[in-house]
């Protein structure tokens, strides 16, 4: 069943003037006849225009079938954002380990460092000498 310009319009929530003069630019093709109605395909005006709602009954159905997908979606994400947040604090509790461990290290080695006073021989220790 063919769109008139009024019908066109109201499916597309356009003004009849935006889809006449997509007519006459060649964006969509329709049929005049001898009365001077313009007889538009669905197919072809919604390829140019998408469809707004037809009727009720299919913005009921397709209400609950887009929030049911939305909060499946929000779900998915929530649950791959909870799952990073827990890679991150344990990568942040291995560089924390690290650093104090690298801390204890660098002690160590400025403690040995820091002791370089001459070694007296062990014989001269024992004897008495030195």
């Amino acid at each position: 069943m063919a769109y008139t310009l009024g019908e066109a319009a109201r499916a597309t929530g356009k003004s009849k003037a935006t889809i006449s003069k997509a007519i006459k630019n060649g964006r969509i093709s329709a049929v005049k006849d001898e009365s001077g109605t313009f007889h538009i395909d669905p197919a072809e005006l919604h390829r140019v225009y998408p469809s707004t709602v037809s009727n009720e009954h299919e913005e009921t159905q397709d209400k609950p079938t887009e929030n049911t997908v939305n909060e499946g979606l929000i779900r998915e994400l929530q649950a791959r954002l909870e799952a990073a947040q827990e890679r991150l604090a344990d990568k942040e509790t291995v560089i924390s380990d690290l650093r104090e461990d690298r801390d204890k290290w660098r002690q160590q080695a400025t403690a040995l460092l820091a002791d370089q006073r001459p070694k007296e021989r062990f014989w001269a220790r024992l004897i008495g000498k030195g």
